[in-house]
């Protein structure tokens, strides 16, 4: 079974051109702040399968928004692990993190996107994602 991150991971992809994604669990909250500086975007990614966690997500989502080096950076929202039985839909993760209260309130373009890490559902929809917010050609 899939373990949530704890570390930092570094992968890089070729959308063409070569971009660092930059991986930092949850735990790891306390020193996000020190590589906002070098963000161009920012993929948000929420367990979807654990409600017991959405609250503390959204606390850290909103952290996220506000801080001020991110202020017009766009933000993907990615609700993962749909491919589980105990999922919430997008309707439900987005009620519960009142999500239109979010995004009129963001400074920064916002999207949400279903997908599964593990049988890659969604995930040509992120790549699409990353490819025009960072204006590569398809």
């Amino acid at each position: 079974a899939p373990v949530p991150q704890v570390g930092t991971n570094l992968t890089d992809l070729r959308l063409p051109r070569k971009v660092t994604v930059r991986e930092l669990g949850g735990c790891m909250g306390p020193i996000w702040p020190s590589y906002y500086s070098e963000c161009s975007a920012l993929l948000f990614v929420v367990d979807a399968s654990n409600p017991t966690q959405v609250s503390s997500s959204c606390i850290q989502l909103l952290s996220v928004l506000s801080a001020a080096p991110l202020a017009s950076v766009p933000v993907l929202v990615l609700f993962n692990k749909i491919d589980l039985p105990c999922y919430m839909s997008l309707v439900e993760m987005k009620s519960l993190f009142r999500m239109q209260d979010i995004v009129s309130c963001a400074t920064q373009p916002i999207t949400l996107l279903e997908t599964s890490a593990r049988d890659g559902t969604g995930l040509a929809d992120v790549l699409q994602w990353l490819r025009t917010t960072l204006k590569d050609p398809s």
